[in-house]
């Protein structure tokens, strides 16, 4: 089992330590980020979050058994008006604790944030296309594919493409509580 808690200063070595290539720091932090991950883009990622009214929440992922951080995750583009949030920054960083649904726990939590305790209608997410197990994660818990949008980030001399995803409340709702 898991549970959230913001993401502090203290984790920033952990959370650099596990992005070890340009191209995982695009996955994991698309095109805000340049690699090499450093303190100081991470206190420009911190910045003005984790309040009431904050835009952007950033959680360590802690494993509850031994206290550990294993991954990060983040609620961002929080539009209290539109009452919608974008998930992002989704990690399972420690690589011993993979392949144990350590994902789709991590978006059942961020997504009870986001309907329950923020009350908002709708949720998003930016897939790559070729990160498969992602996007099953994703679906599992409810999400759907709206669009694909084709060749929209460079990496090298190749380009990615990604998936958006949506989920509604009620579609949250039906799965969880129905």
């Amino acid at each position: 089992m898991i549970k959230l808690r913001f993401f502090e200063r203290s984790d920033f070595q952990q959370l650099i330590n596990w992005i070890e290539t340009p191209e995982f720091l695009l996955q994991w932090g698309g095109p805000k980020f340049n690699f090499p991950l450093t303190e100081q883009q991470l206190e420009t990622y911190l910045k003005d979050a984790n309040n009431a009214s904050s835009s952007i929440l950033v959680y360590s992922v802690i494993e509850l058994e031994t206290g550990n951080v294993i991954g990060h995750i983040s609620l961002g583009n929080i539009d209290r008006n539109n009452k919608s949030a974008r998930v992002g920054k989704v990690l399972v960083g420690d690589k011993n604790v993979r392949g144990k649904g350590i994902g789709l726990m991590m978006m059942k939590e961020i997504l009870n944030i986001a309907f329950e305790e923020l009350k908002l209608r709708r949720v998003s997410l930016g897939v790559f296309d070729f990160n498969a197990p992602a996007i099953a994660c994703y679906e599992k818990v409810g999400f759907k594919k709206e669009r694909l949008l084709r060749d929209s980030r460079k990496i090298g001399d190749e380009y990615w493409s990604l998936w958006e995803m949506s989920i509604l409340e009620n579609e949250w709702k039906a799965i969880n509580f129905g």
